[in-house]
């Protein structure tokens, strides 16, 4: 039994603030180290953040307070007094969720976002951390998997829908019927037993058998290993603009920070 307690996992499912919080903490670890741990504003505004952030949220000093003390409740979350006394959050998310440094930049972008392809993944994570490519994804993914941290929506393999585990089991029912997922208990649909019958249509002469054109050379059918070829450039091309897009997001969050920290150093010094 003691060792059963041992193995148990410390992460539990969270509601959808909480979840966002703790992404924040996480993401701004990893991006923004000199601004980190967070104070309460940071958070707020972390939280409420347009970019690399679905579904957009609009949340007040409150209730993120609320989310902070929650996570403190579960083990997920610490406070510790920043400079000038003013209380600043870190996460705990290393030991929490038992996982490693790219495993959690993984992990926070599923938090952040939700569902999304792997191939989105790769290039938002690596934002965080590197990740060279779907080769260096698949096997951590598959560690999260194991964990049950992450849930497939669709079928592995290219162009799979991943998303993390930490729902709420009402909101993970709405997630998987999204994307098609049967549940236990939803009823199979059946074709009618009675079906109408289609109107009668005429018979008309079959029309004569249309000559296939001559082969040739130009059009010679194309190589299994050129038809793979191609869609692995496409694939690798889908992976540059999710890249290029997650850096040009975080570039356009960056200025706005620093925006913000130029404002409050203004009034700070009474310009």
């Amino acid at each position: 039994m003691s060792e059963e307690v041992a193995t148990m996992p410390k992460w539990t499912q969270l509601e959808a603030l909480e979840r966002r919080v703790l992404g924040v903490l996480v993401e701004k670890a990893k991006t923004t180290p000199d601004a980190y741990p967070l104070t309460l504003k940071g958070l707020i505004t972390g939280s409420n953040q347009k970019s690399n952030r679905f579904p957009k949220m609009e949340v007040d000093e409150d209730r993120v307070m609320d989310a902070i003390e929650n996570l403190r409740k579960v083990g997920a979350v610490s406070i510790i007094q920043g400079d000038g006394r003013v209380e600043k959050y870190r996460h705990l998310a290393y030991d929490w969720l038992d996982v490693s440094k790219v495993e959690l930049a993984v992990m926070a972008e599923l938090l952040l976002r939700g569902a999304q392809t792997i191939g989105e993944l790769r290039g938002r994570a690596a934002r965080m951390e590197p990740i060279k490519g779907m080769d260096e994804l698949g096997p951590l993914l598959e560690k999260l998997l194991e964990k049950s941290l992450v849930v497939y929506l669709t079928p592995p393999g290219r162009g799979a829908v991943v998303t993390h585990n930490l729902y709420q089991p009402r909101e993970m029912d709405k997630v998987r019927r999204e994307f098609g997922v049967s549940m236990p208990g939803d009823a199979p649909t059946a074709a009618p037993a009675n079906p109408p019958s289609a109107a009668p249509v005429s018979a008309a002469p079959p029309a004569p058998p249309t000559p296939a054109p001559a082969p040739t050379a130009a059009a010679a059918p194309m190589g299994s290993s050129s038809s793979a070829e191609v869609a692995r450039l496409r694939e690798e091309l889908s992976e540059l603009k999710s890249s290029l897009s997650a850096f040009r997001e975080e570039a356009e969050t960056s200025i706005t920070e620093l925006q913000s920290q130029l404002a409050d150093l203004n009034r700070q010094l009474g310009n």
